[in-house]
């Protein structure tokens, strides 16, 4: 890791966090998906990948930030960068921001896939108990085998499902990322409703999914090729063979996996659509309060 000091925190928007403003407190990752957009050589980034570059003036940046502004609003992080990655154990920048966002009573939508969160759901109680607060996490596959291939180093999706159940019974609000499929791996109806059955039951809020497939620019498809090469041998030409250098990759049986989809999230009340679930994200509780009170 390396650290760095920048010259704003705070993005215009939320981007796909869905808040009002988002903040990436880290680049790069230790948690090693074989899929991570992240990647992509269109990002610029000019240090290894798990060379993790670390905001440190971030929490001086946002405070200064929050003081300014007039009316609260959603402060979203984990749209390009996991905020618990394995190096917030020892540095706790992510704690330190969130104390900052109760201090000055903003909402907050933390996007993750490790079970480190749970570290910091006493302030992510405080957090929603004065305004709102929604913890969002990703899931891409029931068979857990599977899972620690493609995420080898972080939480399995049965240690994330534990953190929404957590977070149900604490009365925080959960959204679940159902992405990506990656065909001829996870793109079937037993994993779709495996992770559809753990949402039920962990009652999410919202699930977010742009399709049944994944995407692929310079920089990662290299990366989840190689991968490929590794534990799928013959998986790559197969890929090649039907998507060529395409960005956008669908499943063979993406539509029959999206009525699946659709069907369960309407019997069972759970937001769907992307626009209605990135509404919800974004809306900040209504409650009269148009001033912030700083001391």
């Amino acid at each position: 890791m390396h650290e760095v000091e920048v010259k704003g925190i705070l993005s215009a928007s939320g981007g796909l966090n869905g808040a009002g403003h988002g903040m990436n407190l880290y680049r790069g990752c230790s948690h090693g998906c074989i899929y991570c957009d992240s990647r992509s050589k269109c990002y610029g980034m000019t240090h290894d990948f798990e060379d993790i570059e670390v905001k440190i003036n971030a929490p001086e940046l946002l405070e200064r930030a929050l003081r300014k502004k007039k009316s609260r609003c959603m402060i979203g992080t984990g749209a390009m960068c996991d905020p618990y990655l394995h190096i917030e154990e020892q540095l706790r920048l992510t704690r330190r921001c969130l104390e900052i966002i109760d201090r000055y009573g903003f909402g907050l939508t933390v996007l993750t896939k490790s079970a480190r969160i749970l570290r910091d759901l006493d302030l992510l109680r405080h957090i929603h108990a004065q305004s709102k607060c929604v913890v969002q996490m990703t899931l891409t596959t029931y068979d857990e085998s599977l899972c620690r291939i493609v995420e080898p180093n972080v939480s399995t999706t049965a240690e994330r499902v534990e953190v929404l159940k957590i977070m149900r019974d604490n009365g925080i609000p959960t959204v679940v990322w159902l992405c990506p499929i990656l065909p001829f791996l996870n793109d079937t109806e037993e994993n779709l409703r495996g992770i559809l059955d753990y949402c039920v039951e962990a009652e999410v809020k919202g699930i977010v999914c742009f399709g049944m497939g994944m995407t692929l620019r310079e920089g990662d498809r290299e990366y989840y090729y190689a991968a490929l090469d590794r534990h799928f041998p013959g998986l790559r030409q197969r890929y090649i063979s039907r998507y060529g250098n395409a960005y956008h990759l669908p499943s063979p049986n993406s539509s029959r996996l999206m009525r699946i989809f659709g069907d369960t999230c309407r019997a069972h009340g759970i937001l769907y659509r992307p626009d209605e679930v990135f509404a919800y994200l974004n809306a900040f509780p209504d409650d009269g309060f148009e001033q912030i009170t700083l001391f």
